[in-house]
């Protein structure tokens, strides 16, 4: 049953990437992305197949890890009974809370940020899961594994997330599926699974485009995002909200031409102060 687990945490992962690509407003992968979604949808167990297609029609997320001995989605603690179920992959567990098929992730990142205090002021927009700490400006890197080790370095170095080697794994492994890599020079290189907190996102700018992906893409700015399973719906409209923002050369400018940190988080926040609420 293991292997079947496995089969829907790929299934799962493609739905998503299709899912962000139409919030990028990329559709040039859609047809392909759907071609492989139904074929693996077509190999599940015929016992597998009727329950993933009913919680697919409710929310796109229908995987979810065990965080703590509770669902990452809901909640929900778990019996010891079922956890120790879920480790054992003899059967498929399902969340007795909201129904989303458990599995558990052994060698994830995890997010140890601090959690915000009762008395501090209620943060907007991008304020809510970045921070000045987290820009690099005039970034010198040639490649998108470069880039990602350093962004990956910055959230680790300024206490939001843990082994940032493991960040760095695990986003590389998600560029093997499709490249984040947008137009007007963006990318968006993410985790998923991140538990323990909140979404957090990384930005770094080089002056001079780079190439990004095998296809030849060249980009500027990249934002890493490290993304728990319960908040992927609002996390498609960050990458909405984020793309429209950067459909105005002025906007792109204005980061490019940020030489310091501040400068950077600055211009960020200006930039998504509509579309990023």
């Amino acid at each position: 049953m293991k292997s079947v687990v496995n089969q829907l945490c790929q299934l799962q992962d493609l739905i998503l990437v299709r899912d962000e690509h139409r919030a990028a407003g990329g559709g040039e992968h859609l047809a392909r992305l759907n071609e492989s979604i139904a074929t693996l949808t077509d190999q599940l167990p015929d016992a597998v197949r009727p329950f993933f297609s009913r919680l697919y029609g409710r929310d796109h997320v229908v995987m979810s890890p065990v965080h703590n001995g509770c669902c990452a989605v809901c909640g929900m603690r778990l019996p010891v009974s079922q956890i120790q179920a879920v480790r054992q992959s003899k059967v498929i567990q399902y969340c007795p809370g909201c129904s989303r098929i458990l599995f558990e992730e052994l060698d994830a990142p995890q997010w140890v940020g601090a959690a915000p205090t009762r008395g501090e002021p209620r943060k907007s927009g991008l304020s809510r899961f970045s921070a000045e700490t987290l820009m690099i400006p005039d970034l010198l890197a040639g490649s998108a594994e470069d880039t990602i080790e350093l962004l990956a370095s910055k959230m680790e170095t300024g206490g939001f997330v843990s082994h940032a080697d493991k960040l760095i794994t695990a986003a590389l492994e998600r560029e093997s599926l499709l490249s984040t890599a947008m137009d007007n020079g963006l990318a968006f290189p993410h985790v998923r699974g991140i538990e323990g907190g909140s979404l957090t996102l990384a930005c770094g700018v080089s002056r001079e485009p780079f190439t990004w992906d095998s296809e030849g893409t060249k980009v500027n700015i990249v934002f890493l995002i490290t993304i728990p399973t319960a908040v992927s719906a609002f996390y498609m409209r960050l990458i909405a909200g984020l793309t429209e923002a950067f459909l105005k050369e002025q906007n792109r400018t204005a980061l490019i031409e940020a030489e310091t940190p501040a400068a950077l988080w600055k211009a960020l926040l200006k930039a998504t102060r509509y579309t990023i609420k």
